[in-house]
């Protein structure tokens, strides 16, 4: 299998499964008993806390460890909207952000909150005078991603954040795809809250985490007894936080190199592509997008059915197209992609584990593919 849909989901580092291993037959106390087996525990998950905080630019106590990034996604919006709904009930996003973020803002307009979201230009881009202009005196929330999981479109973090802090306003940025791909540090950023997914930087499933600025307060979201400094209850899974913590400190380590390796197998298949297919659509800013990420429109294919044709290759869809409809994703319709390009879209993501042998596979396959469709000629 060539894998090219890092995006989705990445392998377990084996530095990380090494480093885990101890914590799966060995090491099994509860981090908050006070005997010897907790102790060893308890300093295993502080490390990874520590390792995590270093990884992005923040202070140990400032990171809470979650279940991934969908359960960070829910306790930051969910925790300022109801910690700060004395101040108002106004929360903004973006067109193109995660399920993890427009399923939670849907929950909260039930609850009494009003939800703006921002448009993005045909590049995927957030405009800061749009912000601006959306911000009200009842604004309690602006949440922007930090790259997009489709397109992979790097959003002007800074520059956003900027403008909600001048009003006063807490400012979130899930970044689950951008972190371990581009720099992604919470004081350069200048946000209050960041989500991070394990699973996306090659720790397991079912491990996130976070950060919450100093000084931030948020409603809990999952009660009980007062892990996390009392702001997540439930006994902590140090097995993958140890993980998660190894997973961070090779980032720490070794971005610049990831980025790259990422960027040069990523760039090898465009090219090949486009040398084969001119009429092919770049989407996102080749200049703005996350080292890794390319998507591209095949016009007037059918994506899902050129994935299913598709033998040892593995990528990602952005339409399905059904026997009476086409569904488009929620990103491609943000961007306006023109319908004959939407149902074509596909994502490739590369990863640590891509060489260029791979790409040029990965290619050849493609071809075949599209001779079979009779596409392109």
């Amino acid at each position: 299998m060539i894998y090219l849909d890092y995006n989705a989901t990445t392998p377990v580092d084996a530095e990380v499964a090494q480093t885990m291993l101890p914590f799966l037959t060995q090491y099994f106390g509860n981090p908050s008993s006070s005997h010897v087996l907790g102790r060893q525990t308890k300093e295993a998950l502080e490390h990874a806390r520590l390792q995590i905080a270093n990884m992005i630019g923040a202070k140990a106590q400032e990171i809470v460890f979650t279940s991934g990034g969908t359960e960070s996604n829910n306790y930051a919006l969910r925790g300022v909207a109801f910690s700060q709904k004395h101040k108002g009930n106004h929360i903004i996003t973006s067109s193109m952000e995660h399920p993890a973020i427009t399923q939670v803002c849907d929950y909260l307009a039930t609850q009494g909150f009003e939800i703006s979201y921002l448009p993005v230009d045909q590049q995927g881009m957030v405009s800061v005078e749009d912000l601006k202009n959306a911000i009200t005196p009842k604004t309690i929330l602006v949440s922007i991603m930090h790259a997009n999981n489709e397109v992979g479109s790097i959003q002007a973090i800074k520059e956003l954040a900027e403008v909600a802090k001048s009003k006063g306003i807490l400012f979130h940025s899930d970044a689950a795809q951008s972190i371990g791909k581009i720099k992604s540090q919470v004081q350069e950023m200048g946000v209050d809250l960041m989500s991070i997914a394990g699973h996306k930087l090659y720790a397991p499933k079912g491990i996130g985490a976070l950060y919450v600025k100093e000084g931030v307060v948020l409603e809990k979201l999952i009660h009980g007894a007062n892990h996390e400094n009392n702001q997540r209850a439930g006994t902590e899974n140090v097995l993958e936080i140890v993980g998660f913590g190894k997973a961070a400190e090779l980032i720490s380590e070794n971005l610049e190199e990831y980025q790259n390796h990422y960027a040069q197998n990523r760039d090898l298949l465009w090219q090949m592509l486009q040398e084969r297919w001119p009429q092919l659509k770049r989407n996102a800013d080749p200049e703005k997008v996350l080292p890794n990420t390319l998507s591209v429109s095949f016009p007037n294919l059918e994506a899902n059915v050129f994935l299913h044709q598709l033998k040892g290759v593995a990528a990602s869809a952005g339409a399905a197209c059904h026997t009476d409809s086409i569904s488009i994703s929620s990103v491609l319709e943000a961007m306006k992609l023109p319908l004959e390009y939407a149902m074509g879209t596909v994502r490739f993501s590369t990863g640590r584990g891509t060489k260029p042998q791979d790409i040029r596979n990965a290619v050849l396959e493609i071809e075949r593919v599209l001779k079979l469709m009779n596409w392109g000629r």
